[in-house]
């Protein structure tokens, strides 16, 4: 009995590793709930402009004003952790590294501290960001 027991596991096993539409009629026998992997959308930075309330213009002024003396290095629109948020690189001159500045896009409040990000800090969080995006 023991032996059935263990050719029955197996063969579901390899039934719900052959493919979602044999897990899918493995679970109906089973009553175990199989579910499709999730794909999410990507969001360019154009369709998160549709719903930004704060331009980047006014932004830009709110994150200066954090930074006196700074000009943008750089500065996208992003989701991060479920919030829309503009992100600022500020560069400021005789200073190494660049100040990170988040400004929430739907109320222009300064989301967190000005963060200092030296350049190896700065290296290692763009190889993480080009891992990501792959």
């Amino acid at each position: 009995m023991r032996l059935i027991t263990n050719i029955a596991v197996a063969a579901l096993a390899l039934t719900a590793a052959a493919g979602t539409s044999s897990a899918q009629m493995v679970a109906a026998k089973t009553n175990a709930k199989v579910t499709a992997p999730k794909h999410r959308k990507v969001e360019t930075e154009a369709d998160l402009m549709k719903i930004a309330k704060v331009s980047k213009e006014a932004a830009t002024t709110t994150a200066l004003a954090r930074v006196p003396g700074a000009t943008v290095s750089s500065s996208e629109l992003e989701r991060e952790h479920g919030k829309l948020l503009w992100s600022f690189d500020l560069k400021t001159a005789g200073k190494t590294g660049i100040d990170e500045v988040q400004v929430d896009a739907m109320t222009g409040a300064v989301i967190g501290k000005t963060v200092h990000e030296s350049p190896k800090t700065e290296k290692k969080e763009a190889r993480q960001e080009a891992k990501e995006k792959k």
